[in-house]
C-alpha cells in the first residue's frame, strides 16, 4: 500500500482535464465544437467578453468556461440578439449570479429559513 502523499504544487497533466480554466482548445477546435466561425470567436474577444490566452506562437487558446460563455452568446445571437447586446446580457447574468452567491454566503442560516 502506498502512503498518502500531499498533492503536488503544480497540477499534473491529468489534473488539467478537470480544470475548466485551463486553455486547452485552439480557435479552430473551439469554433468546430460551437458550430461557429473563428470570426465569431474573434468578435467575442473584441467585445471584451472572452479574452483567450495565447500560446507561445501567439495562437488563441480557449477554456471550457469560455466556451460555455460563447455557446450562450451563440444561442442569443441565433434568436436575433446582436453580438454586442448578447455579450452585455451574459456579463450582466454573470454579475447577478456572483452577487447572489455572495449574498447567500453572507446570510446567517436563520435568515434562510425565515419567510415574511
Amino acid at each position: 500500500m502506498i502512503p498518502d502523499q500531499a498533492r503536488p504544487a503544480t497540477p499534473s497533466g491529468a489534473d488539467k482535464f478537470d480544470d475548466e480554466h485551463y486553455p486547452a482548445y485552439t480557435m479552430g477546435r473551439a469554433a468546430d465544437m460551437l458550430g461557429t466561425t473563428q470570426g465569431f470567436l474573434r468578435s467575442l474577444d473584441e467585445a471584451g467578453l472572452i479574452t483567450p490566452q495565447r500560446s507561445a506562437g501567439g495562437h488563441r487558446r480557449y477554456t471550457r468556461h469560455q466556451l460555455r460563455l460563447a455557446a450562450r452568446v451563440r444561442e442569443l445571437v441565433d434568436h436575433g440578439t446582436a453580438v454586442d447586446a448578447a455579450c452585455r446580457i451574459i456579463t450582466l447574468e454573470d454579475q447577478l449570479h456572483e452577487a447572489q452567491r455572495l449574498n447567500r454566503s453572507r446570510r446567517p442560516d436563520t435568515e434562510l429559513n425565515t419567510i415574511d
